[in-house]
């Protein structure tokens, strides 16, 4: 279906109205039932909004009794180490520094604090909607200087490469970025290669995909015969993907399907690609969970190293510790659910997370905790 309709002169638009039909989503979940039978099937959705969609909408409830929806690592909060948000809040206390950052970082965890606790002892921390918002701060306040929290997948990095350069451009010289950038593929060749998950297809990203294409993900059905589907979030979206999978596991032919085409197209967004591959380069990075995966982070090139915060100040990072029973790393790597965690609930709540998969609007704890799965 296209979902399109007409309107004004030569234009159209999507009716997302379309994507939200109750007769087209019972004639989905029917499908999925019946193509899945009693067979297991692990599916693994790598997207933060994926994972809080399919609990908004419940669809956990109304698969297949053998069919598993496991959350993966889409969270870029969430799969951001300790001593990534150690070096963070060393940062913070450096006098004249003020840390910019989106909302969910600063109730993040450390090994012995967080960005929260630091701003209540009377760091300079704020919260921007943007990296051009702390390059207007910088402009403002050039007696300070401002440091912004470099934190997502392919998704963000194009947007915080052009601040790099508009920074540059406009010759603000008291602005830089602590890179934490991570990039989606090694973390899906880092699960496949994993025997306690055993995933049978992949519900990949939507936001992602618009700037990379299909092209990151085509090693999964190569490399490994495990299926992905690109989708989007509306309960249509994710029920034609889970479908499209169930599909190709039953015919033991994978591949690698657009099912998102009004907002990724093959070949992605070469233009943004471009400007993050001007200021950025791969880089080995550790992920929470996942540990260090070889070229899945972007590190600032030499060229633009003044506005690297690595490289601009040097401070003393405390030895990374992980919260006593928090059990993030095996929620993104899949292996088991929120619910299993012993904290979950309990002495982990969005209120007082004790890990990061709690505090993210798009953690998959948050996602359990709110709607109660």
């Amino acid at each position: 279906m296209s979902g399109l309709s007409a309107v004004g002169t030569g234009t159209a638009r999507f009716d997302l109205g379309a994507f939200r039909d109750p007769e087209l989503v019972r004639s989905l979940i029917a499908r999925i039932q019946r193509t899945a039978g009693e067979r297991e099937i692990n599916l693994m959705e790598v997207c933060g909004t994926h994972t809080m969609s399919i609990g908004r909408y419940g669809f956990r409830s109304v698969m297949p009794t053998g069919l598993r929806l496991l959350s993966g690592p889409g969270c870029p909060v969430c799969v951001t180490a300790n001593d990534d948000i150690d070096r963070a809040i060393a940062l913070s206390r450096i006098p004249g520094v003020t840390i910019t950052t989106f909302g969910d970082m600063v109730r993040v965890p450390g090994s012995t604090s967080s960005l929260a606790r630091e701003k209540a002892a009377g760091r300079d921390i704020r919260a921007v909607y943007s990296p051009r918002d702390a390059i207007e701060l910088a402009s403002r306040e050039p007696q300070r200087e401002v440091v912004f929290l470099g934190v997502g997948f392919e998704t963000t990095t194009p947007a915080i490469a052009a601040s790099i350069l508009e920074a540059c451009a406009r010759g603000i010289d008291n602005f830089s970025v602590l890179s934490m950038h991570k990039t989606t593929s090694p973390a899906l060749r880092a699960i496949a290669n994993d025997p306690e998950t055993a995933i049978d297809g992949f519900i990949l990203p939507g936001h992602v995909s618009t700037i990379t294409g299909l092209a990151p993900f085509r090693f999964l059905a190569e490399e490994y015969g495990i299926p992905g589907v690109v989708t989007g979030f509306e309960p249509v979206d994710i029920l034609e993907g889970i479908a499209l999978l169930i599909d190709m596991i039953e015919r033991g032919a994978p591949a690698i399907e657009n099912a998102y085409r009004r907002g990724a197209c093959d070949e992605g967004n070469q233009t943004a690609r471009q400007i993050a591959e001007r200021v950025f380069e791969p880089c080995d990075a550790t992920w929470r969970g996942l540990g260090v995966l070889p070229a899945s982070g972007m590190r600032i090139r030499a060229r633009y190293s003044r506005f690297d915060a690595r490289e601009r100040f040097a401070v003393e990072i405390e030895p990374a510790q992980e919260p006593r029973g928090c059990r993030c790393g095996d929620v993104l790597r899949g292996t088991i659910a929120p619910s299993s965690c012993p904290l979950f609930d309990t002495a982990c709540t969005p209120e007082h997370p004790v890990g990061p998969c709690m505090v993210s609007s798009e953690g998959s704890c948050a996602a359990y905790h709110t709607y109660r799965i």
